[in-house]
């Protein structure tokens, strides 16, 4: 086998600003495997800042994946579960070898059959700028739409989400936020409860993950639903992703399998929620429209109808090419689409 890596960054649009901070552009790393008869690629795409795996020896790491994988050495994806992005990137790539040309996850999705119901993202901006970003989404189509907060002053968003709240009801627009930790646990309550007078679906991850006795006492006091999200990363043992759940009892989970260590660890979450009766749902954690396409395929066939976080794909000047559109708030698959785009892309990257 032949294995080989490259790295591309990736340039957004605007600035993506979170309550972590503001991204201009951010890095990813293409993992190409072939043989005389079959080609795959996967990416492994760390969030500055957040990512397990984003560590100056990554490309170390990644060179020296390569070296062994061309000896024929066997690889287990468990030996990189301090890599999460780097295990998703090689979870990936073998998928790509095993199904050559053909979609990954054969399903109605990658038929071109039936769509995924995505949620509209909204960046942090000023007011007035989040308000167009809101106006623009509603005008595509969508029905759903997740707000970023908690780094502006939490009065000005309350003022945003009551203006759009006036004008559109919980049966015209399902709101979701995201405060990606930005409470204070002995603040975060009466946050949220001013925060569920809107009729909110849910909040992602209120206060900093690692806080699992203050998060199970806000779950049991919130008037809002809870999902977590950062609160999942790192957390490899099944006895200790049980724990977290049980403890901490969740309304929702986000799964984000590059923060996670791929599509199998995901689906060990899944498990674990479908026991409990918690919810989720997918999210791209920024990946290029190669990693999207993969997360896309596989979250089609999860019979899961909640809006997912599938509509980054628009985020970048310099993204790959893609099979996937967005119409009427809804993800759509190009079952014409030219996977060798792909390997094009990698040979001229």
């Amino acid at each position: 086998m032949h294995a080989t890596w490259k790295a591309h960054r990736l340039r957004f649009h605007k600035p993506a600003t979170t309550s972590r901070g503001t991204l201009l552009d951010k890095p990813s790393y293409f993992l190409a495997l072939s043989t005389d008869a079959a080609w795959g690629l996967g990416e492994c795409s760390p969030l500055p800042g957040l990512s397990l795996d984003d560590r100056p020896d990554l490309e170390a790491v990644l060179t020296a994946l390569c070296q062994r994988l061309e000896t024929g050495e066997t690889v287990e994806e468990v030996e990189l579960a301090d890599f999460p992005a780097l295990r998703f990137a090689l979870e990936t790539a073998r998928l790509g070898l095993e199904a050559g040309d053909a979609a990954l996850f054969p399903s109605a999705f990658s038929a071109g059959q039936r769509a995924i119901p995505i949620n509209g993202l909204i960046w942090m901006a000023d007011r007035r700028d989040m308000a167009n970003q809101i106006r623009d989404k509603l005008a595509q189509g969508f029905r759903c739409i997740k707000l970023k907060i908690g780094a502006l002053d939490f009065e000005e968003e309350i003022g945003l989400l009551q203006a759009l709240r006036r004008e559109y009801s919980p049966d015209d627009i399902e709101i979701r936020v995201d405060a990606n930790g930005a409470f204070q646990p002995g603040e975060a309550l009466v946050k949220l409860q001013r925060l569920a007078e809107l009729q909110l679906h849910s909040i992602e991850q209120p206060i900093r993950a690692g806080q699992h006795g203050a998060m199970a006492r806000l779950v049991a006091e919130t008037p809002l639903p809870i999902a977590l999200d950062e609160e999942l990363i790192g957390i490899h043992d099944g006895a200790a992703r049980c724990a977290l759940l049980e403890t901490i009892r969740p309304h929702y989970l986000i799964l984000k399998p590059s923060l996670l260590g791929g599509l199998a660890q995901a689906e060990a979450w899944i498990r674990l929620a479908r026991e409990r009766g918690i919810g989720w749902w997918v999210t791209s954690a920024l990946e290029s429209n190669l990693g999207l396409n993969v997360l896309a395929q596989w979250t089609a066939t999860l019979d899961n109808p909640l809006p997912q976080g599938l509509g980054t794909g628009l985020l970048y000047t310099n993204n790959l090419p893609s099979p996937l559109a967005i119409r009427d708030g809804q993800l759509h698959y190009d079952p014409g689409f030219d996977a060798g785009a792909y390997r094009r892309f990698f040979d001229h990257a």
